[in-house]
């Protein structure tokens, strides 16, 4: 700053008073210079401490965005590790997985690989049991073949017979003479058969067409035991070949039975009739 110059204060006679106005004015110039520098200073100094509160906020500023990217890039190597060990869990748990999806495979497929091995074991018996079938099948054949031949013969042979003939598997002789019913059977016994049993209606409808193949004695008594009636074979009768009211065996005499264009009927033993002897041919 400047130093103030002097005041001088000159007394002459005279003119006094104008010096002194004069001293007053400079003094006043002065002040004025003087208030003026003082705001000059005052502005000066105001600006330098914003200028240094500015810097120091940027200063701080500053040291906050360097605070602020140390610790960002201290952050990002602990994310990657993280993240790391993340996917890392992640292909384990997927691996374990796999691995045990592939054992289970393992497993079905040696299963099915058993399976497969039994299925062609058994179509090995198969083929071999097919084989063996076939082979009894053209055995079959061949023996039917044999014993249709041998049948044809045996009928042919038949025909010969005097009073004998065939229906189906049997040889019929039916008598011409009439004998007691325990006589006819001992006449079939003698030659290797016994008195005829009617197994079904069309056997029976059949000694109907037959000459002579109705009012004979059959195999059918109840001499063992009453009104228990069997064949000579000890097979029971059945009830449906039996002529309506038969039998009627009130006084217990009637033990044997002949066979009518109608049905069986029951009869006396001693009675005589003509009777049927009946030869399985097989």
């Amino acid at each position: 700053m400047d130093s103030k110059r002097p005041k001088i204060y000159k007394r002459t006679h005279g003119n006094s008073s104008a010096e002194i106005q004069d001293l007053d004015r400079e003094d006043g110039e002065e002040m004025i210079t003087d208030a003026n520098r003082d705001t000059k200073n005052r502005h000066e100094v105001r600006t330098e401490t914003e200028n240094s509160d500015t810097a120091i906020y940027q200063t701080l500023q500053h040291s906050g965005s360097v605070c602020v990217r140390i610790r960002s890039s201290r952050a990002a190597p602990v994310c990657l590790v993280l993240l790391c060990v993340l996917l890392l869990t992640a292909v384990l748990v997927l691996a374990i997985r796999l691995t045990k999806t592939v054992d289970e495979f393992y497993i079905k497929y040696q299963n099915i690989t058993e399976e497969i091995n039994e299925l062609r074991k058994g179509k090995t018996i198969l083929e071999k049991n097919t084989k063996n079938l076939s082979n009894y099948s053209k055995t079959l054949n061949t023996e039917k073949l044999t014993l249709q031949k041998e049948m044809k013969e045996l009928r042919q042979q038949i025909h010969k017979i005097d009073g004998w003939s065939c229906y189906q598997s049997s040889l019929y002789f039916i008598s011409s003479e009439k004998k007691s019913w325990t006589e006819s059977r001992r006449y079939c016994t003698d030659r290797g058969a016994d008195l005829i049993i009617i197994n079904n209606r069309e056997e029976q409808e059949y000694l109907k067409q037959v000459p002579g193949g109705t009012d004979v004695w059959i195999g059918l008594t109840d001499s063992d035991v009453e009104n228990t009636w069997k064949w000579v074979d000890g097979t029971n009768v059945t009830s449906g070949f039996w002529r309506d009211g038969a039998p009627s065996d009130s006084a217990g005499d009637k033990d044997c039975a002949i066979n009518l264009p109608s049905g069986f009927a029951d009869y006396s033993c001693k009675k005589t009739f003509k009777w049927i002897c009946e030869k399985n041919t097989f």
